[in-house]
């Protein structure tokens, strides 16, 4: 083998190990869902399922806004938060619609509830290196959630911080 040659093989050989991905880096289960046209994620650790979201909904009279009504989980009562009106986005979907949307049962350190979601899209496992730091140019009234970004398939995806949703709904903030 010439000397030439050699180079060209190590040359091929250090272009493909930039290829190559850290099988130990540290990732995290993201819930990806999509409220409207935007896309957000929460850990999977903060969801313990995903329901279909043909549930019966009870209304409560007295309730915030945020608050659509309580649903029968197995015997469990839980309320059911719109993510729309707690984050402020407006709400594309007709209150009475056949569009059928999700529900996922989060939970934080302090309380757990129902989230209503427009479409659940997947729940993955991201490389912790993928999720960057909220830019500043993001909407005042989303800042207090956003944990960081992410493309995943193309769309940007916020990761929210779901003690921060919740002490947000408890505190009467939404």
């Amino acid at each position: 083998m010439s000397d030439s040659q050699l180079e060209q093989v190590l040359l091929q050989r250090q272009s493909q190990q930039q290829d190559i991905v850290d099988v130990d880096e540290p990732v995290i289960k993201l819930v990806i869902f999509s409220l409207g046209e935007q896309y957000f994620a929460l850990a999977g650790e903060s969801v313990r399922e995903v329901l279909p979201g043909t549930e019966t909904v009870f209304f409560v009279p007295g309730m915030p806004a945020s608050v659509e009504g309580v649903i029968n989980v197995r015997g469990d009562i839980e309320s059911v938060v719109q993510l729309y009106t707690l984050l402020q986005l407006p709400n594309t979907l007709e209150k009475n619609s056949l569009h059928l949307t999700s529900i996922l049962l989060a939970r934080s350190k302090q309380m757990h509830s129902g989230l209503r979601v427009d479409r659940l899209l997947d729940v993955v496992d991201i490389a912790q290196s993928q999720v960057q730091p909220p830019p500043e140019a993001l909407p005042d009234y989303l800042k207090p959630y956003v944990s960081g970004l992410l493309q995943f398939n193309g769309l940007a995806v916020a990761v929210l911080e779901i003690d921060a949703l919740f002490n947000a709904w408890q505190t009467g903030q939404r």
